[in-house]
Protein backbone atom coordinates (compact mmCIF):
# COMPACT_ATOMS: atom_id res chain seq x y z
CA UNK A 1 0.00 0.00 0.00
CA UNK A 2 1.49 3.33 -0.79
CA UNK A 3 0.88 6.20 1.16
CA UNK A 4 0.63 9.65 -0.79
CA UNK A 5 0.44 12.83 1.19
CA UNK A 6 -2.35 15.81 -0.10
CA UNK A 7 -1.95 18.80 1.90
CA UNK A 8 -4.89 21.03 1.98
CA UNK A 9 -4.77 24.68 3.13
CA UNK A 10 -7.95 25.28 5.51
CA UNK A 11 -9.09 28.76 5.57
CA UNK A 12 -11.54 29.46 8.11
CA UNK A 13 -11.10 26.62 10.57
CA UNK A 14 -11.85 28.75 13.57
CA UNK A 15 -15.14 29.11 12.86
CA UNK A 16 -17.97 26.65 13.55
CA UNK A 17 -18.49 24.87 10.50
CA UNK A 18 -14.94 24.80 9.38
CA UNK A 19 -14.11 23.63 12.68
CA UNK A 20 -16.85 21.23 13.72
CA UNK A 21 -17.58 19.64 10.43
CA UNK A 22 -14.66 20.06 8.20
CA UNK A 23 -11.68 19.92 10.26
CA UNK A 24 -12.71 17.97 12.77
CA UNK A 25 -15.55 15.48 11.12
CA UNK A 26 -13.84 15.38 8.17
CA UNK A 27 -10.26 15.47 7.51
CA UNK A 28 -9.33 14.55 10.83
CA UNK A 29 -11.55 11.73 10.63
CA UNK A 30 -10.34 10.55 7.57
CA UNK A 31 -6.62 10.32 9.18
CA UNK A 32 -8.69 8.43 12.49
CA UNK A 33 -9.44 5.87 9.95
CA UNK A 34 -6.14 5.77 8.46
CA UNK A 35 -6.23 8.00 5.37
CA UNK A 36 -8.58 7.71 1.98
CA UNK A 37 -8.24 4.13 0.73
CA UNK A 38 -8.41 4.81 -3.30
CA UNK A 39 -8.69 1.00 -3.76
CA UNK A 40 -6.07 0.98 -6.21
CA UNK A 41 -2.73 0.61 -3.78
CA UNK A 42 -3.30 4.01 -2.82
CA UNK A 43 -3.71 6.08 0.34
CA UNK A 44 -4.45 9.44 0.05
CA UNK A 45 -3.48 11.46 3.58
CA UNK A 46 -4.92 14.39 4.05
CA UNK A 47 -2.57 17.00 5.78
CA UNK A 48 -4.06 20.32 6.60
CA UNK A 49 -2.40 23.14 6.95
CA UNK A 50 -4.45 25.48 8.98
CA UNK A 51 -5.04 29.18 8.08
CA UNK A 52 -6.26 32.43 8.99
CA UNK A 53 -6.15 35.75 11.01
CA UNK A 54 -5.99 34.73 14.10
CA UNK A 55 -2.85 32.77 14.83
CA UNK A 56 -3.37 32.53 18.54
CA UNK A 57 -6.68 30.41 17.60
CA UNK A 58 -4.91 28.39 15.38
CA UNK A 59 -2.14 27.45 17.47
CA UNK A 60 -4.76 26.03 20.22
CA UNK A 61 -6.85 24.22 17.91
CA UNK A 62 -3.62 22.65 16.09
CA UNK A 63 -2.00 22.12 19.36
CA UNK A 64 -5.52 20.08 20.47
CA UNK A 65 -5.60 17.52 17.60
CA UNK A 66 -1.68 17.52 17.38
CA UNK A 67 -1.31 19.19 14.09
CA UNK A 68 2.30 21.14 12.95
CA UNK A 69 1.08 23.94 9.94
CA UNK A 70 -0.35 26.77 11.12
CA UNK A 71 -0.29 30.28 9.24
CA UNK A 72 -1.77 33.49 8.79
CA UNK A 73 -0.24 34.40 5.44
CA UNK A 74 -2.47 33.17 3.08
CA UNK A 75 -0.29 34.45 -0.18
CA UNK A 76 2.86 32.11 1.52
CA UNK A 77 0.63 29.10 1.70
CA UNK A 78 -0.50 29.50 -1.74
CA UNK A 79 2.83 30.29 -3.01
CA UNK A 80 4.24 26.83 -1.03
CA UNK A 81 4.58 24.25 -4.29
CA UNK A 82 3.76 21.25 -1.52
CA UNK A 83 0.56 22.53 -0.74
CA UNK A 84 -2.12 20.72 -3.40
CA UNK A 85 -5.52 21.84 -2.29
CA UNK A 86 -6.89 25.26 -0.55
CA UNK A 87 -10.21 25.19 1.09
CA UNK A 88 -12.25 27.97 1.83
CA UNK A 89 -15.01 28.50 4.87
CA UNK A 90 -14.08 31.70 5.64
CA UNK A 91 -17.34 34.79 6.10
CA UNK A 92 -19.08 35.11 2.69
CA UNK A 93 -17.44 38.38 2.02
CA UNK A 94 -13.83 37.34 2.18
CA UNK A 95 -14.50 33.82 0.13
CA UNK A 96 -14.27 34.90 -3.42
CA UNK A 97 -10.90 36.94 -3.42
CA UNK A 98 -9.26 34.10 -1.97
CA UNK A 99 -10.40 31.36 -4.16
CA UNK A 100 -9.47 34.02 -6.99
CA UNK A 101 -5.70 33.55 -5.23
CA UNK A 102 -5.96 29.75 -4.62
CA UNK A 103 -6.55 29.37 -8.26
CA UNK A 104 -4.25 31.75 -9.81
CA UNK A 105 -1.37 29.85 -7.87
CA UNK A 106 -2.53 26.78 -9.64
CA UNK A 107 -4.19 24.83 -6.07
CA UNK A 108 -7.49 22.95 -6.68
CA UNK A 109 -10.22 24.60 -4.95
CA UNK A 110 -13.01 23.45 -2.32
CA UNK A 111 -15.15 25.41 -1.01
CA UNK A 112 -18.19 26.30 1.37
CA UNK A 113 -21.22 28.58 -0.33
CA UNK A 114 -22.06 30.88 -1.39
CA UNK A 115 -18.77 31.08 -3.79
CA UNK A 116 -19.20 34.74 -4.31
CA UNK A 117 -21.48 37.69 -3.02
CA UNK A 118 -23.03 37.69 -6.57
CA UNK A 119 -23.39 35.34 -9.69
CA UNK A 120 -21.09 38.02 -12.09
CA UNK A 121 -18.29 36.61 -9.51
CA UNK A 122 -19.34 33.26 -8.76
CA UNK A 123 -19.47 32.66 -12.67
CA UNK A 124 -16.02 34.33 -13.02
CA UNK A 125 -14.26 31.96 -10.85
CA UNK A 126 -15.63 28.91 -12.95
CA UNK A 127 -14.46 30.38 -15.84
CA UNK A 128 -11.39 31.10 -13.78
CA UNK A 129 -10.60 27.46 -12.39
CA UNK A 130 -11.38 25.53 -15.91
CA UNK A 131 -9.15 27.82 -17.62
CA UNK A 132 -6.55 27.30 -14.81
CA UNK A 133 -6.88 23.82 -15.30
CA UNK A 134 -7.46 22.73 -11.80
CA UNK A 135 -9.99 20.54 -10.08
CA UNK A 136 -12.70 22.36 -7.90
CA UNK A 137 -16.04 21.70 -5.63
CA UNK A 138 -18.41 23.41 -3.56
CA UNK A 139 -19.48 22.05 -0.55
CA UNK A 140 -23.68 20.44 -1.01
CA UNK A 141 -23.56 18.55 2.01
CA UNK A 142 -27.24 18.05 2.32
CA UNK A 143 -27.83 15.72 -0.14
CA UNK A 144 -25.10 13.35 1.41
CA UNK A 145 -27.28 12.93 4.71
CA UNK A 146 -29.14 10.10 5.05
CA UNK A 147 -33.01 11.19 5.20
CA UNK A 148 -32.36 13.34 1.78
CA UNK A 149 -30.48 10.08 0.10
CA UNK A 150 -33.53 7.94 1.18
CA UNK A 151 -35.35 10.38 -0.65
CA UNK A 152 -33.81 10.80 -3.93
CA UNK A 153 -34.27 6.61 -3.72
CA UNK A 154 -37.23 7.34 -3.58
CA UNK A 155 -37.86 9.41 -6.60
CA UNK A 156 -35.07 7.08 -8.76
CA UNK A 157 -37.28 4.52 -8.20
CA UNK A 158 -40.64 6.23 -9.38
CA UNK A 159 -42.92 6.08 -6.07
CA UNK A 160 -44.20 9.46 -6.53
CA UNK A 161 -45.26 8.80 -9.90
CA UNK A 162 -45.32 12.54 -11.60
CA UNK A 163 -44.26 14.76 -8.39
CA UNK A 164 -46.40 17.43 -8.52
CA UNK A 165 -44.90 19.83 -5.21
CA UNK A 166 -42.28 19.99 -2.28
CA UNK A 167 -42.80 21.89 0.72
CA UNK A 168 -39.85 22.32 3.04
CA UNK A 169 -39.86 24.00 6.28
CA UNK A 170 -36.18 25.25 7.24
CA UNK A 171 -35.53 26.87 10.92
CA UNK A 172 -35.13 27.59 14.22
CA UNK A 173 -35.00 30.14 16.73
CA UNK A 174 -31.40 32.04 16.75
CA UNK A 175 -31.68 34.02 20.32
CA UNK A 176 -30.89 37.46 20.04
CA UNK A 177 -28.09 37.56 21.96
CA UNK A 178 -29.28 40.40 24.96
CA UNK A 179 -30.89 37.31 27.32
CA UNK A 180 -28.77 34.21 25.73
CA UNK A 181 -25.84 33.90 23.50
CA UNK A 182 -27.17 33.60 19.89
CA UNK A 183 -26.17 30.52 18.15
CA UNK A 184 -24.68 31.85 14.97
CA UNK A 185 -22.12 34.57 14.71
CA UNK A 186 -23.22 38.13 14.13
CA UNK A 187 -22.00 38.72 10.48
CA UNK A 188 -24.93 36.85 9.72
CA UNK A 189 -27.27 39.60 10.19
CA UNK A 190 -25.61 41.87 8.67
CA UNK A 191 -26.25 42.32 4.96
CA UNK A 192 -22.54 44.58 4.23
CA UNK A 193 -20.57 41.38 6.22
CA UNK A 194 -21.96 39.14 3.64
CA UNK A 195 -24.76 37.57 5.94
CA UNK A 196 -28.95 36.83 5.53
CA UNK A 197 -30.60 33.77 5.24
CA UNK A 198 -31.75 33.95 1.00
CA UNK A 199 -27.35 34.18 0.56
CA UNK A 200 -27.24 31.72 2.89
CA UNK A 201 -29.89 29.05 2.45
CA UNK A 202 -30.94 29.73 -0.95
CA UNK A 203 -27.79 28.32 -2.10
CA UNK A 204 -29.07 25.05 -0.18
CA UNK A 205 -32.21 24.88 -1.98
CA UNK A 206 -30.93 25.23 -5.45
CA UNK A 207 -28.94 22.15 -4.86
CA UNK A 208 -31.40 20.21 -3.20
CA UNK A 209 -34.29 20.95 -5.96
CA UNK A 210 -32.16 20.56 -9.13
CA UNK A 211 -30.73 17.10 -7.67
CA UNK A 212 -33.65 15.45 -6.52
CA UNK A 213 -36.57 17.09 -8.86
CA UNK A 214 -34.56 19.28 -11.75
CA UNK A 215 -33.72 22.50 -12.49
CA UNK A 216 -35.33 25.39 -10.81
CA UNK A 217 -36.89 27.99 -13.46
CA UNK A 218 -38.87 30.44 -11.69
CA UNK A 219 -38.52 31.94 -8.60
CA UNK A 220 -40.65 33.86 -6.35
CA UNK A 221 -39.73 34.94 -2.35
CA UNK A 222 -40.63 37.37 0.36
CA UNK A 223 -37.81 38.24 2.59
CA UNK A 224 -37.80 40.37 5.91
CA UNK A 225 -36.03 41.24 8.94
CA UNK A 226 -38.44 39.63 11.85
CA UNK A 227 -35.98 40.48 14.63
CA UNK A 228 -34.11 43.76 13.50
CA UNK A 229 -32.15 44.33 16.40
CA UNK A 230 -29.24 41.56 18.09
CA UNK A 231 -26.55 41.64 20.51
CA UNK A 232 -23.08 40.22 19.12
CA UNK A 233 -19.85 38.10 20.15
CA UNK A 234 -19.22 41.57 22.80
CA UNK A 235 -22.55 41.70 24.22
CA UNK A 236 -23.00 45.04 21.89
CA UNK A 237 -26.59 45.84 20.37
CA UNK A 238 -26.36 46.56 16.43
CA UNK A 239 -28.99 47.13 13.93
CA UNK A 240 -29.64 43.52 11.87
CA UNK A 241 -29.57 44.94 8.45
CA UNK A 242 -29.90 41.34 6.20
CA UNK A 243 -33.08 39.23 6.32
CA UNK A 244 -33.71 36.52 8.96
CA UNK A 245 -36.82 34.93 6.86
CA UNK A 246 -37.54 34.03 3.62
CA UNK A 247 -40.33 32.46 1.80
CA UNK A 248 -40.21 30.99 -1.12
CA UNK A 249 -41.87 29.67 -4.21
CA UNK A 250 -39.77 27.43 -6.92
CA UNK A 251 -41.24 26.17 -10.04
CA UNK A 252 -39.59 23.15 -11.23
CA UNK A 253 -38.88 22.18 -14.40
CA UNK A 254 -41.56 19.53 -15.76
CA UNK A 255 -44.27 21.80 -13.74
CA UNK A 256 -43.54 20.74 -9.77
CA UNK A 257 -44.05 23.10 -7.28
CA UNK A 258 -41.77 23.92 -4.32
CA UNK A 259 -42.51 26.15 -1.29
CA UNK A 260 -40.05 26.57 1.21
CA UNK A 261 -39.61 28.53 4.17
CA UNK A 262 -36.76 29.40 5.46
CA UNK A 263 -36.36 31.21 9.33
CA UNK A 264 -34.25 32.00 11.69
CA UNK A 265 -37.21 33.44 13.60
CA UNK A 266 -39.28 30.20 14.21
CA UNK A 267 -39.60 27.75 17.37
CA UNK A 268 -38.97 24.25 15.93
CA UNK A 269 -42.70 22.32 16.44
CA UNK A 270 -41.08 19.13 13.39
CA UNK A 271 -39.13 16.24 14.00
CA UNK A 272 -35.89 17.49 12.58
CA UNK A 273 -34.63 21.05 11.93
CA UNK A 274 -35.48 20.77 8.15
CA UNK A 275 -38.09 18.24 6.84
CA UNK A 276 -39.27 18.32 3.06
CA UNK A 277 -42.56 16.58 1.87
CA UNK A 278 -43.14 15.32 -1.55
CA UNK A 279 -46.18 14.70 -2.92
CA UNK A 280 -47.08 12.84 -6.37
CA UNK A 281 -49.34 11.20 -8.04
CA UNK A 282 -48.54 7.40 -6.73
CA UNK A 283 -47.10 8.74 -3.21
CA UNK A 284 -45.75 11.08 -0.66
CA UNK A 285 -42.90 11.31 1.57
CA UNK A 286 -41.46 13.43 4.35
CA UNK A 287 -38.00 13.59 4.28
CA UNK A 288 -35.57 15.15 7.43
CA UNK A 289 -32.08 15.28 7.45
CA UNK A 290 -31.73 11.88 8.98
CA UNK A 291 -34.99 9.84 8.41
CA UNK A 292 -37.76 9.68 5.95
CA UNK A 293 -41.39 8.51 5.63
CA UNK A 294 -43.29 7.34 2.89
CA UNK A 295 -47.14 6.62 1.73
CA UNK A 296 -48.04 5.40 -1.13
CA UNK A 297 -51.55 5.89 -2.98
CA UNK A 298 -52.85 2.17 -2.20
CA UNK A 299 -52.34 2.66 1.45
CA UNK A 300 -53.51 6.63 1.57
CA UNK A 301 -56.23 6.89 3.89
CA UNK A 302 -59.80 8.91 3.21
CA UNK A 303 -59.96 11.61 5.65
CA UNK A 304 -63.32 13.80 5.81
CA UNK A 305 -63.18 17.29 6.75
CA UNK A 306 -65.81 17.50 9.50
CA UNK A 307 -65.24 20.50 12.33
CA UNK A 308 -67.81 19.45 14.25
CA UNK A 309 -65.51 16.20 15.67
CA UNK A 310 -62.32 16.09 17.16
CA UNK A 311 -59.95 13.77 14.66
CA UNK A 312 -59.74 10.18 15.44
CA UNK A 313 -56.70 9.07 13.21
CA UNK A 314 -53.11 9.38 14.32
CA UNK A 315 -52.78 11.01 10.67
CA UNK A 316 -48.91 10.61 11.25
CA UNK A 317 -49.07 6.70 12.03
CA UNK A 318 -50.10 5.89 8.51
CA UNK A 319 -47.40 6.52 6.72
CA UNK A 320 -43.95 4.16 7.09
CA UNK A 321 -40.49 4.79 7.56
CA UNK A 322 -37.96 4.32 5.04
CA UNK A 323 -35.48 1.91 5.84
CA UNK A 324 -31.77 2.51 5.31
CA UNK A 325 -29.45 0.82 2.43
CA UNK A 326 -26.51 1.43 3.51
CA UNK A 327 -24.49 2.69 6.67
CA UNK A 328 -24.73 6.68 6.34
CA UNK A 329 -21.16 8.38 7.09
CA UNK A 330 -20.94 12.29 8.05
CA UNK A 331 -22.30 13.79 4.84
CA UNK A 332 -19.20 16.69 4.59
CA UNK A 333 -16.63 14.17 5.07
CA UNK A 334 -18.42 11.92 2.49
CA UNK A 335 -17.79 14.52 -0.46
CA UNK A 336 -14.62 15.48 1.29
CA UNK A 337 -13.73 11.52 -0.08
CA UNK A 338 -15.18 12.14 -3.29
CA UNK A 339 -13.35 15.48 -4.16
CA UNK A 340 -10.23 13.99 -2.86
CA UNK A 341 -10.40 11.03 -5.49
CA UNK A 342 -11.61 13.68 -7.74
CA UNK A 343 -8.13 15.30 -7.52
CA UNK A 344 -6.14 12.23 -7.57
CA UNK A 345 -7.71 10.63 -10.33
CA UNK A 346 -10.07 12.64 -12.24
CA UNK A 347 -13.31 10.82 -11.14
CA UNK A 348 -16.38 12.25 -11.88
CA UNK A 349 -17.24 15.03 -9.81
CA UNK A 350 -20.26 17.91 -10.80
CA UNK A 351 -20.76 19.50 -8.06
CA UNK A 352 -18.29 22.15 -8.97
CA UNK A 353 -17.54 25.84 -9.27
CA UNK A 354 -20.95 26.41 -11.80
CA UNK A 355 -22.76 24.41 -9.60
CA UNK A 356 -22.49 26.51 -7.03
CA UNK A 357 -22.95 29.27 -9.30
CA UNK A 358 -26.47 28.14 -9.75
CA UNK A 359 -27.01 28.65 -5.81
CA UNK A 360 -25.22 32.34 -6.34
CA UNK A 361 -28.10 33.05 -8.85
CA UNK A 362 -31.04 31.60 -7.26
CA UNK A 363 -30.02 33.77 -4.25
CA UNK A 364 -29.52 37.31 -6.25
CA UNK A 365 -32.91 36.62 -7.52
CA UNK A 366 -34.45 35.56 -4.79
CA UNK A 367 -33.92 39.13 -3.31
CA UNK A 368 -34.64 41.06 -6.25
CA UNK A 369 -38.12 38.86 -6.44
CA UNK A 370 -39.09 40.22 -3.15
CA UNK A 371 -37.44 43.76 -3.79
CA UNK A 372 -39.40 43.91 -7.05
CA UNK A 373 -42.46 41.98 -5.84
CA UNK A 374 -42.98 39.63 -8.56
CA UNK A 375 -41.79 36.42 -10.13
CA UNK A 376 -38.46 36.03 -11.77
CA UNK A 377 -37.67 33.63 -14.46
CA UNK A 378 -34.22 31.61 -13.38
CA UNK A 379 -32.20 31.37 -16.85
CA UNK A 380 -29.66 28.97 -16.84
CA UNK A 381 -26.33 29.25 -16.64
CA UNK A 382 -23.30 28.80 -18.43
CA UNK A 383 -19.64 29.21 -18.89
Amino acid sequence: MTRKTVRIAMNGVTGRMGYRQHLVRSILALRDQGGLDLGDGTVLWPEPVLLGRREHALREIAERHGLEHVSTDLDAVLADPDVDVYFDSQVTAAREESLRKAIAAGKHVYTEKPTATGLAGALALARLARDRGVRHGVVQDKIFLPGLRKLKRLVDAGFFGRVLSVRGEFGYWVFEGDRQPAQRPSWNYRAEDGGGIVVDMFPHWEYVLHELFGRVTSVQALVTTHIPQRWDEHGRPYDATAADAAYGIFEIEGGAIAQINSSWAVRVHRDELVEFQVDGTHGSAVAGLRHCRAQHRDATPMPVWNPDLPATEVFRDQWQEVPDDAESDNGFKAQWELFLRHVHAGTPYRWDLLAGARGVQLAELGLRSSAEGRRIDVPEVAL
